[in-house]
């Protein structure tokens, strides 16, 4: 009499184990111990493919008195991202940044206009009327970016145990692209840091 073993365990049987669940805590400080908030962390996997960041919904960047809100956006490839305007006055919204060229003709109070960011990369705001008005978007192709709070920390739970690269971008960043990175073998609950440098914000928009 022949015995079969039913297919799912034979499958089991063939399947490599997923790598087991690390996170990964980092805390990004300058020179001199400086706290260092809106610093954005994005790790990608080596060797293995890195799960992409999934489009939500509510992405927006607030034109109010006279500045754009929030200074520092994190989204997703293909996130649609809304500009309204909350201002008296009008704006015109632009990128000269690699990874989002893009002009947003004058327009009024309580109107608004939405751009979708289709490509990874920093993105720098300007607004051509408003020389002050700056502010940036990080376009992000990884499940596992988030950027630091206030006290220049950030916690990356989902991240699996193996080699990963983690990077560090902020927009006055003294590095090369505004950004270092650190490849790393990632075991259980590993805390990083990185001590960077920052210039002045410049008294104008600038592109990126």
């Amino acid at each position: 009499m022949r015995i079969f073993a039913p297919l799912s365990f034979i499958l089991l049987l063939g399947a490599a184990p997923p790598p087991p669940v690390a996170g990964v805590t980092v805390a990004v400080r300058g020179p001199n111990g400086q706290l260092i908030a809106n610093a954005v962390i994005i790790v990608h996997l080596v060797g293995r493919a890195t799960p992409p960041a999934r489009p939500g919904t509510g992405y927006a960047v607030r034109q109010q008195n006279i500045q754009f809100a929030p200074f520092l956006s994190v989204v997703p490839v293909n996130a649609d991202v809304s500009f309204p305007n909350f201002d008296q006055v009008r704006h015109q919204v632009y990128s000269f940044s690699p990874a989002k060229r893009f002009e947003l003709k004058l327009y009024a109070r309580e109107q608004n206009r939405t751009v979708r960011f289709d490509r990874a990369g920093p993105v720098s705001l300007g607004c051509n009327i408003h020389d002050q008005m700056t502010a940036f978007i990080y376009v992000t192709d990884s499940a596992y970016t988030a950027r630091t709070d206030a006290s220049g920390n950030v916690s990356l739970p989902g991240v699996p145990q193996g080699a990963v690269t983690i990077s560090v971008w902020h927009p006055y960043l003294r590095a090369p692209g505004n950004q270092v990175s650190r490849q790393i073998n990632l075991g259980g609950g590993a805390r990083e840091s990185f001590t960077v440098a920052l210039r002045l914000p410049p008294s104008t928009s600038s592109s990126y």
